[in-house]
């Protein structure tokens, strides 16, 4: 069981070699206060320190939703099958719901909300270029470009998040990552029943 931790754990950070770190979280020593010092106030708790994984995998995950979410929100003019339009729609709120749930655990974690992967070519990561390219595209060449770039979303955000509930050690991080792999499953699903041979965008 140990073992198996490990390597899903060893996976995750592997695939953001040569990103960028976590932001570090340390924070700086507080001066000693003076005799003449004004008595100190209540603070706000300090957020709880990162853990690795859980760091890598909240923020990849938040970047690869926001530039999902910038690929579906494209489907309402482009889209050829009403039918792309209306998964396009349905998804692209499932995946803002979870940017809202996303945010709040890097505020937690002390991390910032920014991309820490801007401009690296990761595995699943609906990049500029393809954003350019569906903006040049529309009808079918659009839905097929969209529905299988997302599947690649899909496929790689369940992998991390399944890594992430084996070897992630925060309680909320891991309930997170959890839900993320059910969804997955049935958006994966719902994606193949649209791109059926017998009748859809594939």
């Amino acid at each position: 069981m140990k073992a198996a931790r490990s390597t899903a754990a060893l996976s995750l950070l592997l695939l953001l070699a040569g990103c960028a770190a976590p932001a570090d979280t340390e924070r700086p020593a507080a001066p000693t206060p003076s005799a003449s010092a004004a008595p100190p106030t209540t603070a706000a708790p300090a957020p709880a320190p990162a853990d690795p994984t859980d760091a890598a995998w909240a923020q990849l995950m938040t970047p690869m939703n926001e530039q999902a979410v910038a690929l579906l929100s494209l489907a309402g003019p482009r889209a050829g099958d009403p039918r792309v339009r209306r998964w396009a729609a349905g998804l692209r709120t499932a995946q803002t719901g979870e940017l809202d749930r996303l945010r709040p655990l890097l505020a937690r974690m002390g991390l910032p909300d920014t991309n820490v992967h801007e401009g690296h070519d990761m595995p699943g990561m609906v990049t500029e270029r393809v954003l350019e390219q569906a903006r040049a595209v529309e009808g079918r060449a659009f839905d097929h470009l969209l529905t299988a770039r997302i599947r690649d979303h899909l496929r790689q955000s369940a992998q991390v998040s399944r890594s992430e509930t084996e070897s992630g050690t925060r309680p909320d991080a891991k309930r997170l990552a959890t839900a993320l792999v059910t969804a997955r499953k049935a958006e994966l699903a719902e994606l193949g029943l649209l791109t059926d041979p017998s009748g859809s965008a594939a």
